[in-house]
Parts: structure tokens; C-alpha cells; sequence
């Protein structure tokens, strides 16, 4: 079998049109209504109208294709902001980066737009994630029925952004294709192979 590594590219930007917010908003509901059941129907709150909707956009050819990742940050005084809401499609989890970068967006977004504290009420099962990020626990607590820890970031660690709209592009794990099974499949998309 010869294989060769195909690496999947994200970019983590401000959701700046209709479709990707739609796109993040359902997979909020996708990850917190239907697989954490943590709220009926929806997830929206008194913060969505103020909060700033941040994505993670995979591309085809150079074009946005679809979101798979989201967080969103809202100020909550004038140079404190807090983050919730992060939540990565369950299809593209094991790409490794998507949650990190998120975050890492979030934090550096409200650095450039003024902040002096930045803070998120994180599951319990993500602690590990955020401290290698350089977070801190403050305290813990029940959040939705699930155990959660109260988290400031270290913003010494998070640099002011430029282009902050845009964002920055991360790279996924390297995946193992099967070159017979992508000639293939190149041979459909190019109609040489129909699925009739």
C-alpha cells in the first residue's frame, strides 16, 4: 500500500459573515444541547447579542468551506472579558490544534482590543488543556450540572494581535491516505466513475 500524509488547514478567524455564524451556532447545539445535554432546544443567553463570535474555517482550493470550531468572547467591564462557549465539531477533535488555537484567538483578540483579565468557567475534563495554555485555576464549581473550574488566563502569554479579524491558520494532524483509494475517489469527482 504506498500512503501519503495529507495534513488538513484551519484557519481561526472572527466569524464575519451570516454562514459562519449560523455554522457556529449549530455546532453550540450540536455539542452542548445534543451530545452534553446540558441545555434544551438552545444555548443562547443574555451575552450572545454582545459576544464576539470566533471560528475555525476549513478550506478547499483556497475557499472557505465549513466551520468546525467556535468560542466567543464578550466583555464583561470595561478591560475584563470572559470566553465561553468553546466547542469543536466532534469530526474534527482529533485534529489536535482547533481547541488550543480557539482559545489562543479569544485571549489575544481581547489583548488587542484592551484587556487586563480574561476569564472562562472551564469543564473539568478541559482543566489540562487550558493549563498547558497558561491558565490558571482560581476556583472550582458547578456549572449546568457539570463539574467546572474557574480560570484566568496569564495574558503575559498572549501577545497583541495584528490582523485580528482574520485570525491566523493552524495545522491539523498529518492523516495516512491510501493513494489507490485517492485515485480513486479523484476519479469520481472527475467523472470517470459515477455513484449510479
Amino acid at each position: 500500500m504506498n500512503v501519503i500524509r495529507e495534513n488538513h488547514h484551519f484557519q481561526v478567524k472572527w466569524a464575519t459573515s451570516d454562514w459562519e455564524l449560523t455554522q457556529a451556532h449549530r455546532i453550540r447545539n450540536a455539542v452542548f444541547c445534543i451530545e452534553q445535554e446540558m441545555f434544551d432546544g438552545h444555548d443562547f443567553d443574555e451575552h450572545d447579542g454582545e459576544a464576539y463570535t470566533l471560528v475555525a474555517v476549513t478550506h478547499i482550493a483556497g475557499m472557505p468551506e465549513k466551520v468546525v470550531g467556535t468560542v466567543r468572547i464578550h466583555r464583561i467591564s470595561e478591560r475584563i472579558w470572559y470566553g465561553s462557549r468553546l466547542a469543536v465539531d466532534k469530526a474534527f477533535r482529533r485534529e489536535g490544534v482547533l481547541g488550543a488555537a480557539l482559545i489562543e484567538l479569544a485571549v489575544r483578540s481581547a489583548v488587542t482590543l484592551g484587556c487586563d483579565a480574561f476569564y472562562a468557567t472551564v469543564q473539568k475534563r478541559n482543566e489540562k488543556l487550558f493549563r498547558k495554555l497558561n491558565w490558571i485555576a482560581t476556583q472550582s464549581c458547578s456549572a449546568f450540572g457539570k463539574p467546572h473550574v474557574a480560570m484566568s488566563a496569564d495574558l503575559s502569554y498572549y501577545p497583541i494581535l495584528s490582523g485580528m479579524e482574520d485570525g491566523f491558520w493552524v495545522e491539523g494532524r498529518s492523516l495516512r491516505v491510501d493513494t489507490k483509494v485517492l485515485n480513486q475517489l479523484s476519479r469520481c469527482w472527475v467523472g470517470e466513475e459515477s455513484y449510479a
